[in-house]
């Protein structure tokens, strides 16, 4: 069984974080209390659970201006070239405008959150070994617990706004003096070989390696997630922005002259790094592969790969049969789906009931969509004309632009109905992945329990402009990945952060950067291919011939990534941690017409304008601490 992250919203946390100090807004009010409740086991475990409070709740994304410290959702679906909101207060915007200032609340709320985080993890690793109704194993266990918490919190600041103040072991008085708090940022350097120390430490000092029981305790970090947490970070230490590549940030440093990022790396310390991140990754996979962890696969009764059912498995773990999932490694139960799921399923005008209608507000945009592959493995857009908007297409795909099918078009796996008679012949003859996880117009819904249902986002269509008035899609899709076989309402889900998947494209990543003509890139990379149903990269008949230069292979070896994480709020980070954000994001982007009906609709349609800087590769840190801490500079443009 795989672990969840089981977030209780404790009342302790009226009394923890009532009143805060001006620096990081980390200090509890009542110090008297906190200690009392270092006294007995139960106070500590659910202190404990008040550290794992702040663990990304992404399920929620559409309320990222919510400002509850626990509320630590980001913007990183709509706020990269995967998907667009409906909705004008939805954060994201003002990423995809170039608004976003140092005032903004998301970026005061999760810098202060994830230090909130820290604080109550270092305050929990100081006073729980002085409680005398632990055991020794307890003691150990938790504090490790704690400890990786931490890490991973650092992680998720470092990767959103670049090198941070680091903490150390000191709880932080409330009423320490200014002087005291007045805390340098630390170097990209520092802060990465601080995370993967501290979760390597509590790897070896008290985590237990695999969270597999009830009674283990669901819920609680352990080794497995550590080590996927180190091959992030050094994944993000090796990656071009973090690097050194971007000259923008290459004069970011402390009052004091440091300099925050790397300074002219040689290209054998570049690949050092890579072969880091890559030696983690394997690591992982030798320890923990097949043991704990394998790609969800459904098969059908010949024994035949259901790569559909497979897809959507790897994403849909749910509450009730946890003991059959086995790709998931890091993700979270204690918080409703239902707001996901509401984005993802359409309008529906005249559906038999309420549970096949919601709002369909989040939409794909047309990118997006074109980078699936063909059932026949093979991307069918090359790129666009200098317009931005006319595809270039694959020739040797077998795509085809525009016209119908006369008869619906099935997979030649298992006869299920992928694009229903009178579809669009875009829509047709793709790889498994892209039924799962873009709903086009005229797509079977779902949902079949009380009758089918056909999404119609046409102007007058049943989930269009005209019906759903302030409830449709901007861009004429919708995203369906996590999208529920029911009532949209159901919250029997749980939110997956992390999946074996992922690992294995850290993986091939660092490999192709470190050691290219490795083995190991074909061997996971054609396995990821092998689940989804598409031809993998090698020798016979149905192979595709494999990507001759390290180069092909990086572009290979990124396009898989961004179809198999997609809308799995990877996309945002990794554009930029490649330094290719200003190529990708800086551009318009297109959908279809959403304005008109039948031939009118399919015609590829500019949704907005969006802009990119070089400012926007990281969150400014909020302006109050700047303002407090003269230590801390601000990061470039903002």
């Amino acid at each position: 069984m795989k672990r969840i992250i089981y977030i209780n919203i404790l009342t302790l946390l009226a009394v923890l974080f009532s009143a805060c100090s001006d620096f990081f807004d980390q200090i509890p009010n009542d110090r008297l209390t906190s200690e009392k409740i270092f006294e007995t086991r139960e106070g500590v475990s659910n202190f404990l659970a008040s550290v794992y409070t702040y663990i990304p709740d992404e399920a929620n994304e559409r309320h990222a201006h919510h400002s509850a410290l626990y509320e630590t959702q980001g913007v990183w679906t709509g706020g990269c070239d995967e998907a667009e909101y409906v909705w004008g207060f939805v954060v994201s915007h003002t990423i995809n405008n170039n608004t976003f200032t140092a005032q903004d609340d998301l970026a005061v709320k999760l810098w202060k959150s994830w230090y909130v985080g820290i604080h109550t993890a270092t305050e929990f690793i100081q006073r729980a070994p002085s409680c005398k109704e632990l055991t020794p194993q307890n003691v150990s266990q938790w504090t490790a617990e704690a400890r990786a918490l931490r890490a991973i919190y650092y992680f998720y600041l470092l990767r959103a706004y670049g090198p941070i103040p680091i903490l150390g072991e000191n709880i932080i008085s409330q009423d320490a003096p200014l002087e005291e708090v007045q805390l340098p940022r630390n170097t990209v350097d520092e802060c990465a070989d601080f995370i993967v120390s501290e979760l390597r430490k509590a790897k070896s000092e008290g985590l237990i390696e695999h969270v597999s029981t009830q009674n283990e305790g669901y819920g609680r970090i352990d080794q497995t997630i550590a080590q996927a947490f180190i091959v992030e970070t050094l994944l993000l230490k090796a990656s071009p922005l973090f690097s050194g590549e971007n000259v923008y940030y290459a004069n970011l440093a402390n009052p004091d002259g440091k300099k925050l990022f790397p300074q002219n790396l040689s290209q054998a310390e570049k690949i050092a790094r890579w072969k880091e991140a890559a030696d983690a990754a394997a690591e992982f996979l030798s320890d923990y592969e097949g043991k704990y962890y394998e790609l969800e696969i459904e098969r059908t009764e010949d024994n035949k790969i259901d790569a559909y059912q497979s897809v959507r498995k790897a994403m849909r773990g749910a509450y009730s049969n946890l003991s059959s999932y086995k790709e998931m490694i890091f993700y979270r139960i204690g918080n409703s789906t239902s707001n996901m799921q509401y984005d993802r399923t359409p309008y529906h005008n005249g559906a038999p009931n309420g549970d096949y209608k919601a709002a369909g507000g989040l939409g794909a945009v047309q990118e997006a969509v074109d980078s699936y592959f063909m059932a026949n493995g093979k991307l069918p857009i090359l790129g666009y004309e200098a317009d931005g908007k006319t595809p270039i297409i694959n020739p040797d795909a077998g795509y085809e632009e525009t016209g119908y099918i006369s008869t619906a078009y099935t997979d030649p796996v298992t006869g299920r109905e992928f694009a229903p008679r009178r579809s669009l012949k875009m829509y047709t003859k793709r790889e498994p992945r892209f039924y799962a996880n873009i709903t086009f117009n005229g797509q079977k819904w779902l949902n079949e329990k009380d009758g089918i249902m056909y999404t119609i986002m046409e102007r007058n269509g049943n989930s269009g402009i005209e019906v759903g008035k302030n409830d449709y899609t901007k861009t004429g899709y919708i995203v369906r990945k996590c999208a529920p076989d029911g009532k949209w309402s159901s919250n029997d889900r749980v939110l997956i952060l992390m999946r074996l998947a992922q690992v294995y494209l850290n993986y091939v990543e660092a490999l192709n950067e470190s050691q290219p003509g490795h083995a190991d890139i074909l061997k996971y990379l054609n396995k990821i291919r092998g689940r989804a149903g598409v031809p993998q990269y090698g020798t016979g008949a149905d192979a595709l011939p494999i990507p001759a230069t390290q180069e092909a292979m990086r572009q290979a070896i990124r396009a898989e990534r961004r179809v198999e994480l997609m809308f799995e709020y990877t996309r945002y980070f990794d554009v930029r941690r490649w330094n290719v954000a200003k190529e990708k994001l800086n551009k318009a982007i297109y959908g279809m017409n959403i304005m008109g009906d039948g031939a009118d609709f399919y015609k590829r349609t500019k949704i907005e304008d969006r802009v990119f800087e070089n400012r926007q590769n990281f969150f400014p840190i909020p302006q109050r601490e700047i303002d407090i801490n003269k230590q801390l500079v601000q990061n470039p443009g903002y």
